[in-house]
């Protein structure tokens, strides 16, 4: 049995703080992710890994040293890695001959994988070339998906949902109008996959909307799509299975339309509207003989005492 599978118990608080964080929650923690060079990694495969790293902090563990591993043919070593980083999105770049500027991008599933897409960089424009401001650390993206193919093709289909998943960053509740200040443009065309990244300028426009300006940031890539590895039907939707807890609690009586709208339906008894109170008013006053009627004739009258 491995280290990290053995049922550890913590013997300081810090240890058991430590292990609680790694629990099973019903909302998840933001999904990390890590970024791994291979044993022959060229420069531009380095520089690719860093801005990446930069656009993804602070929910990225970038591993420096060279790790020699093929994850099309073994596995181990990145499951090994996202156990002990506590990751479950990964980058995974190399550089060889037959496949020249390689990355691999993928997620985990209960710490194995669940899909890999392996994308070729033809042309790329890191963070540096480009003499623009940047947006700070942390920033969460917008992303724009353009093409067809992203929602015809089953294999871009799954880049779109993988690529979701690694630049989407934490949930929010609210959202600032000043706080949409990137863009991560992803567009699908003639076989290629175009990233571009563009810093968002609100300009004066005499009204109460402001115009809008793209600027572009960097990093620029210019993708090929070249092996998958994609996870089956059921475990894909074994993936997708959410715990009971998040479920909404059916409410009887209440439905809702099309647009949105809520009814609810009340239950209530037959009323009597002859007893209803109405405006007291001299002229609405019932007539001695209209009560006598009601009541099935006259009443008897009452006997004097004596």
């Amino acid at each position: 049995m491995e280290a990290l599978d053995r049922v550890v118990k913590p013997k300081t608080k810090r240890a058991k703080r430590f292990l609680e964080k790694r629990e099973p929650k019903l909302k998840e923690n933001t999904k990390n992710a890590m970024l791994i060079k291979g044993g022959n990694a060229n420069l531009t495969v380095t520089e690719v890994l860093k801005d990446i790293y930069a656009v993804k902090k602070p929910f990225a563990v970038l591993y420096k040293r060279k790790n020699i591993t093929r994850p099309f043919e073994d596995q181990t070593s990145l499951e090994f890695f996202s156990k002990k980083s506590d990751c479950s999105l990964f980058l995974f770049g190399s550089h060889n001959k037959k496949r020249p500027n390689n990355l691999i991008i993928g997620r985990m599933f209960d710490y194995h994988v669940l899909d890999m897409i392996e994308l070729g960089v033809e042309k790329f424009v890191s963070l540096k070339d480009i003499k623009n401001s940047k947006c700070p650390e942390g920033t969460k993206p917008m992303l724009i998906f353009a093409g067809d193919v992203f929602d015809v093709n089953e294999e871009y289909r799954r880049l779109k949902s993988l690529l979701i998943d690694f630049f989407r960053g934490p949930t929010v509740p609210n959202i600032r109008l000043a706080g949409l200040e990137y863009v991560l443009h992803f567009t699908a065309v003639d076989g290629k996959i175009y990233m571009r990244s563009y810093k968002v300028l609100l300009k004066k426009s005499g009204c109460k909307i402001p115009r809008i300006e793209l600027e572009e940031m960097g990093p620029s890539l210019d993708l090929v799509m070249r092996r998958t590895h994609l996870a089956s039907d059921d475990l894909y939707k074994l993936s997708l299975k959410q715990p009971k807890g998040l479920k909404p609690k059916k409410k009887k009586n209440i439905s809702h339309d099309v647009f949105g709208t809520t009814y609810g339906r009340i239950h209530m008894q037959k009323q009597d509207l002859s007893k209803l109170q109405t405006r007291k008013m001299k002229g609405l006053r019932k007539r001695p003989a209209e009560k006598s009627a009601e009541d099935g004739g006259a009443t008897p009258k009452k006997s004097k005492s004596a």
